[in-house]
């Protein structure tokens, strides 16, 4: 039953993002709505996919990279539904959709198998510490995207070249407040990640802080993202900056999330 969930999610998803790429080359009312109940209802299916492991774990299942990459595909297709019911923005799953069924693709390639729990993750801290980070991780991640398409669009008005795409992408305004919304979502939620997981890590191993390779990094990626709120919120910072940032920090974030469980050995290297 879990399998067949897992590959029902993503036909939805596969789905989803070749209608809204198709929104993206002849947008159209019908077809946004359409999009985004497909995707909702792959949205559903995640979600008991997600609840019938946890039921056959014991545990919440995001404790390798398989699970993580589900979750994460999950909380970027959550964070993106809500962010296209505010602003009404369809055509920002035509970026979004790709990223999110990329991961859950990528998640495919690691064993599925349930396995006893780690003694080092028993702990009631597990649910609260990776939920809030990956919802976190997803608020970046559509900044990511809403970096992309801004780019995208000031280059379409530098050239003086306002074609099709210029029409379909939102406003720049918008595009630079879906940055900062994300942005202001994201960081609060990395930032309670950081504590909760430091708050576990004494629990389990009787130290707040070793500078493992995840915690470095982490701590990394929670400066990039401090210094463009800072930033933000003091200097000014909006538009192309803001945009190159949010691309920039989503790439530190995703070395933190996987090239540090791939590349390097630690305390976090769950597999």
């Amino acid at each position: 039953m879990n399998s067949v969930l897992y590959w029902i999610v993503i036909a939805l998803y596969s789905v989803a993002t070749l209608l809204y790429l198709w929104y993206l080359l002849q947008p159209g009312e019908r077809l946004g709505r359409a999009s985004r109940w497909v995707l909702t209802a792959g949205l559903a299916a995640h979600v008991l996919f997600t609840f019938s492991r946890y039921i056959e774990a014991g545990y919440t299942p995001i404790t390798n990279l398989h699970e993580s990459l589900s979750f994460f595909s999950l909380a970027v297709v959550g964070v993106f539904l809500a962010m296209q019911r505010r602003y009404r923005a369809v055509v920002l799953g035509s970026f979004v959709t790709p990223v999110a069924l990329v991961i859950l693709l990528a998640s495919a390639s690691f064993s599925r198998e349930i396995t006893p729990l780690n003694p080092a993750l028993k702990s009631g801290w597990l649910g609260v510490h990776t939920i809030v980070a990956f919802a976190g991780y997803a608020a970046f991640a559509v900044a990511f995207c809403a970096g992309v398409m801004y780019l995208l669009q000031e280059r379409s008005l530098k050239k003086k070249r306002l074609g099709a795409m210029y029409r379909r992408l939102p406003s720049l305004e918008i595009l630079d407040d879906i940055n900062y919304r994300c942005l202001t979502i994201g960081f609060p939620l990395l930032t309670i990640a950081i504590v909760t997981g430091a708050i576990w890590a004494e629990s389990a191993w009787g130290s707040y802080w070793s500078w493992d390779p995840k915690e470095t990094w982490s701590l990394i990626t929670w400066f990039v993202y401090a210094a463009l709120l800072h930033g933000r919120l003091t200097t000014g910072w909006r538009g192309r900056r803001a945009a190159v940032l949010a691309i920039v920090g989503f790439g530190v974030l995703l070395f933190t999330f996987l090239g540090v469980n791939l590349l390097m050995s630690g305390l976090h290297s769950y597999r």
